[in-house]
């Protein structure tokens, strides 16, 4: 496929806003892919070059990349010509000064090449879309000394080879602003409207990429595997047979619902393990021993997000596990060595950076508190009852400073849950995480089989728990918060109707916030902000904000009651919402659903 043609599927995509049709749009594009271009076509379609849990970026700026427009532009006195622009100034200058005024560096790089293909015969471009992404692989890849300059120089080359609505949406990628407007589930209805035109086949491929959570992995082996004269018991043979769990590729983890009492979890969940519920940083950790050399491991947050490069202690647990290869899944949280005490996750995420990893190590040591196995020895284990992959951790796990089985209770009463509950809390942990004896292993949230309560029981006058919403935007600051730039923020949380991650707006949130915390969430959302409303956020334009940004950044909110609002595309709103911190640790995905809104009461 020309990749002049699959720019032309991702206008059609932007131009659209409707899942059905986006569905369609797709599920055309899979048809027409050769087998070698399904993988490529599906990272490109998130706007990357590898899958979400993999790290692979341009490391180029905004001036980077003008730059790399800047060597397309014409001359200067052509360039009054087509821009109105002064023929004083340089071409970098130029440039800078139409992504000023335009707002959106694809769009920018669209104006730029049409420009200079109107002073050229050029034939339109023949680069495939293979060709494309290899080059754009080659210019990610490039590091060293000098890299900067051959990035530039070659993102410049590959533009300048490309239709203008080619190096629209490339500079976007390069940039990390692709932003359709659909996830990973819209592709997966896609793949089935594919083959065999609806989405009859859903729910087996959704169940496959929960095992690998690798949308090209999961498009090229259902493409290459399925064809519309299969049943849906062959179908359903083929992906649990042949699609498996593997080291190197996360699982999209389980996720808690919410429920109130313990009266009421017994009540629903019958026979049921209860652990402590840990405020610390969700990891899956995977481990393949070597016959030779030095052992994989690597470990992934709930957000599949690579973070290996954090725990140098990881290199140490390979010998205190009985296996040769396994999935574990726990949570990782640091501790004082001298008291033995667990430190609160806001200690425990400073283990987050790329730099001076082992000097914060040293100050901040962590233990992982394993709770789950999800592969043994290449063979997984999802599908096996709780009950019996607990026996089966207590096979492979050895405990060490860094490493421990997380303790638990088995119990059908009540009374017994809610005094388990209220000692964790005494503890000065977060309460109880409750698991149904026997369930599978389920990722999402779906089901019963994961439940948590947070705060004692009756207990509190305020909200049962806190709400994890993600930033919609921001408004200016007034009066002595002008000098941030920033007086208050629009959260929101997702609304699960739909597949695409709604972002419908909860709250307003402008009191209570430091200056440090004004001033830190600033600088963040200002790496995030985007010209006009994403496709995926629905708010009233009486909350319109003044800046729009991208929904990157989760924040973990508190507030006294949840009350019913007109104004609010939730339906409700929070009353005296507070920050309570930035989750690191937490993406889209991961937000509250307006059902699990409806779960938290006040206590």
């Amino acid at each position: 496929m020309l990749f002049a043609t699959f720019s032309k599927t991702l206008l059609q995509l932007e131009q659209h806003s409707s899942r059905l049709e986006m569905t369609g749009i797709l599920a055309d594009l899979f048809k027409k892919l050769d087998e070698a271009e399904i993988i490529p076509a599906s990272y490109l379609l998130q706007g990357g070059l590898v899958p979400a849990y993999q790290s692979l970026e341009f490391q180029l700026s905004a001036k980077m990349l003008i730059r790399s427009l800047a060597q397309l532009m014409p001359q200067a006195d052509v360039a009054v010509d087509l821009f109105g622009e002064s023929s004083s100034e340089n071409k970098i200058q130029e440039v800078e000064r139409l992504y000023k005024q335009i707002g959106d560096i694809g769009q920018t790089a669209l104006a730029v090449r049409e420009a200079s293909a109107s002073l050229t015969s050029a034939r339109p471009s023949s680069m495939s879309l293979q060709e494309v992404f290899e080059d754009l692989l080659r210019i990610a890849q490039d590091s060293g000394q000098g890299s900067q300059e051959r990035k530039v120089a070659a993102l410049s080359s590959l533009l300048g080879r490309l239709d203008a609505l080619s190096a629209k949406y490339v500079t976007r990628i390069v940039m990390g602003k692709m932003r359709l407007g659909f996830s990973v589930m819209t592709m997966i209805d896609a793949l089935s409207w594919s083959i065999v035109g609806d989405k009859s086949h859903r729910g087996l491929l959704e169940d496959a990429y929960q095992k690998q959570a690798d949308i090209g992995n999961l498009a090229l082996f259902y493409l290459s595997n399925v064809t519309n004269k299969d049943t849906l018991d062959d179908v359903e043979r083929t992906l649990k047979n042949q699609y498996k769990v593997v080291v190197g590729i996360p699982v999209v983890p389980a996720l808690c619902q919410r429920l109130n009492t313990s009266a009421e979890i017994i009540e629903k969940m019958g026979k049921v393990i209860a652990e402590p519920k840990y405020d610390g940083l969700r990891v899956q950790i995977h481990i393949q021993k070597s016959s030779q050399g030095k052992p994989s491991t690597q470990v992934f947050t709930r957000s599949l997000e690579d973070v290996t490069y954090m725990f140098p202690e990881i290199d140490t647990l390979p010998q205190l596990l009985e296996c040769e290869s396994c999935i574990l899944d726990g949570e990782a949280i640091g501790y004082d060595p001298v008291n033995d005490q667990l430190l609160p996750f806001q200690k425990t995420i400073t283990r987050k950076r790329k730099h001076g990893v082992a000097e914060q190590s040293s100050e901040v040591p962590i233990r992982f508190y394993i709770y789950d196995v999800l592969l043994f020895e290449e063979e997984g284990q999802l599908d096996i009852p709780l009950s019996e992959r607990k026996q089966l951790l207590k096979k492979i796990v050895t405990s060490g400073p860094s490493l421990e089985l997380t303790p638990f209770i088995v119990t059908t009463d009540a009374t017994q849950l809610h005094s388990f509950h209220e000692a964790e809390l005494e503890k000065g942990l977060e309460g109880a995480v409750v698991k149904q004896f026997d369930s599978v292993y389920q990722s999402g949230r779906k089901g019963w089989s994961w439940v948590k309560i947070k705060e004692s029981e009756g207990s509190s006058g305020k909200l049962s728990d806190t709400v994890d919403a993600v930033i919609m935007g921001y408004y200016l600051g007034k009066g002595s918060r002008a000098q941030f730039g920033i007086g208050a923020f629009l959260a929101g949380v997702i609304d699960t109707s739909t597949n695409d991650l709604q972002v419908v707006t909860l709250t307003k949130v402008g009191t209570g916030m430091t200056e440090a915390q004004l001033a830190e969430l600033k600088a963040r959302l200002a790496n995030l902000e985007v010209s006009q409303q994403p496709k995926n956020y629905q708010v009233d334009k009486q909350h319109t904000p003044d800046i729009w940004v991208e929904p990157e950044l989760v924040v973990e909110l508190a507030a006294d009651e949840i009350t019913t609002s007109p104004s609010h595309t939730a339906g409700v709103a929070l009353r005296f919402p507070r920050l309570v911190g930035i989750r690191e640790d937490k993406a889209l995905g991961d937000v509250t659903t307006l059902v699990e809104l409806g779960g938290i009461r006040v206590g």
